[in-house]
């Protein structure tokens, strides 16, 4: 079964004890809520991560359990990677946001993040797909994914690891709940 990640983008609590694996907590948020959710969701033994510009020194600060980067608009990714490694420290997660093309996925997988991540969109669906299998057959890291749409059949994406927003995570429960 996938794992799930949700990324917090409001100043609630309310996702914490729900059946969610992980935690992605951006700069948007106070540094005081951050590291408050944190926190409490370090007693209940979620991992959390930090996104955006500021990920690497909010992981550092609050001592977090890593960061996702996104180098899907870089051309210095082994550069950047090695950067954020030194920086978050030995024992820290690092997801990596890639672009969809097997080069830069080949690239961002020999620097060995500990998953990587691609944005799936309804639109390329198909050739998308094409890129998902051929990186499973050729890498043994954990894949991620990031719907870009909210209807989308994820049941036909084998990836390990499904990463929503708030509002995209409440659709897919609700989705998955009128199913059943």
């Amino acid at each position: 079964m996938q794992k799930i990640i949700v990324k917090i983008d409001n100043e609630n609590d309310e996702w914490l004890g729900k059946n969610i694996d992980c935690y992605i907590v951006g700069s948007n948020l106070s540094e005081k809520f951050t590291a408050d959710f944190s926190a409490k969701a370090r007693k209940l033994d979620k991992i959390v991560l930090a996104d955006g510009m500021d990920a690497v020194k909010l992981c550092k600060e609050l001592d977090l359990d890593g960061v996702i980067i996104d180098l899907s608009s870089t051309e210095k990714i082994k550069q950047e990677m090695d950067e954020a490694k030194s920086e978050i420290g030995s024992g820290k997660f690092l997801g990596v946001i890639t672009r969809s093309r097997r080069h830069e996925a080949m690239i961002v997988s020999e620097n060995e993040p500990d998953f990587v991540i691609f944005k799936v969109w309804k639109d390329g669906f198909d050739k998308l797909q094409e890129l998902l299998d051929w990186y499973l057959e050729f890498f043994l890291l954990q894949l991620a994914i990031i719907p870009q749409d909210d209807d989308m059949a994820l049941d036909k994406i084998d990836a390990d690891i499904i990463i929503f927003d708030e509002k995209k995570y409440k659709i897919f429960v609700d989705k998955n709940e009128s199913l059943d």
